[in-house]
């Protein structure tokens, strides 16, 4: 393979913006049109997804070994799809017809070679990845909502119980599939330990035009049925070197913090619990909606609490964007920092905490293993 031209082509074909994932989609459901049903109704949403996601891995496939786990969490996370091997030919037979119809003349016999290897290699990793996860557990995980709080008017506190067993650590997050839109999956970090009775809660907010958080907010209720995807993500998680921990969330993006103060609450000597202190940063006061069981755990000495509102300016506590409220708090040298919220938020966080001192290798951010989901809806 030729490792230049595969970017340097991928970077022509690029260049035409939208009309590359239209012409992808037609190709596809046109010569295939039994994976239809695996992507949502509207693709309005869907755009370049998967053939931005592919281009831009097989264009890299000379340097495998550097994305072989984003590949094979790749492949174990579209088994919730139903993509089975024959599918992943279908793909990489439009997706070279994609190339071919925008090189024009460029497509040569040599390059289209390149190509077929390139996607040969990276669609056997996801697909070898795929079967080893089918010994195992399932494709996905049929659920049942216990229970509904609409806690304020933009995020709903909801109880979910597995049919079945499904392990996972505070930190990692599950795709969701709600009744209300069928195959549009989106990813949701638990926001409780794990329980006895494998029932876990999400904390879901509104997103402005959101496909799946508006029906989700207003519309589940206790007795609908969920599907559920494997746990994944680990770069988000309590430190296991015992080292004290800053926490900033934007947010919903506290739902995974609310799930490792609990699990650092279950601890039994007070000794193994590091300090911890959690900046959580809302636009108005009502949206820090676990205000009160964060202050209230602030009972315990390793815990402190700072809520922080950005848009209110008559509100007595602390105010302005919770990542720089947070870095103006410090120093923060020796804690490891967990950062989770809307990427605008995170990516300032980070810059306010580097800015501030705190090293970058000590920063830690929410990573699903996946960019996108590349094979079907977000």
């Amino acid at each position: 393979m030729d490792p230049a031209a595969l970017k340097n082509s991928w970077a022509v074909v690029a260049k035409a913006g939208d009309e590359v994932p239209l012409f992808f989609y037609s190709h596809l459901f046109l010569s295939h049109p039994e994976v239809r049903e695996m992507f949502p109704v509207s693709m309005a949403a869907q755009r370049d997804k998967l053939v931005g996601a592919l281009g831009a891995v097989v264009s890299n496939a000379t340097q495998l070994d550097q994305v072989v786990p984003f590949l094979q969490q790749l492949g174990r996370d579209h088994r919730r799809f139903g993509a089975v091997a024959e599918h992943y030919s279908a793909v990489g037979a439009s997706l070279l017809a994609t190339l071919q119809h925008f090189l024009g003349a460029a497509w040569t016999a040599e390059l289209a070679a390149d190509w077929a290897e390139a996607y040969g290699l990276v669609s056997t990793v996801m697909v070898q990845a795929a079967e080893e996860s089918a010994e195992d557990s399932p494709a996905w995980w049929s659920g049942e909502v216990l229970g509904v709080d609409r806690r304020t008017m933009d995020v709903t506190v909801v109880q979910i119980r597995p049919e079945r067993p499904l392990e996972y650590q505070p930190g990692q997050s599950v795709a969701v599939e709600i009744p209300y839109r069928p195959r549009r999956w989106r990813y949701y970090s638990p926001a409780s330990a794990p329980r006895d009775d494998g029932s876990f809660e999400l904390h879901i907010g509104l997103v402005p035009g959101g496909q799946v958080s508006g029906p989700a907010v207003r519309s589940l209720k206790r007795g609908d049925s969920v599907r559920l995807g494997a746990p994944v993500g680990d770069s988000l998680k309590l430190p296991e070197n015992g080292r004290d921990i800053l926490m900033v969330a934007g947010g919903t993006g506290l739902a995974p913090f609310r799930a490792m103060l609990e699990q650092l609450d279950r601890r039994m000597r007070p000794a193994d619990v590091p300090r911890v202190h959690l900046f959580h940063g809302a636009r108005m006061p009502w949206n820090l909606y676990e205000h009160k069981r964060l202050n209230s755990l602030t009972q315990r000495p390793w815990f402190s609490y700072t809520g922080v509102v950005s848009d209110d300016k008559s509100y007595p506590g602390p105010r302005g964007p919770v990542g720089s409220v947070a870095a103006g708090h410090g120093p923060w040298a020796g804690r490891t920092a967990l950062v989770c919220g809307s990427p605008g938020m995170v990516r300032h966080t980070v810059d306010e905490l580097t800015g501030a001192g705190v090293p970058v290798a000590d920063i830690r951010t929410e990573s699903l293993g996946t960019t996108t989901s590349a094979g079907g809806p977000q």
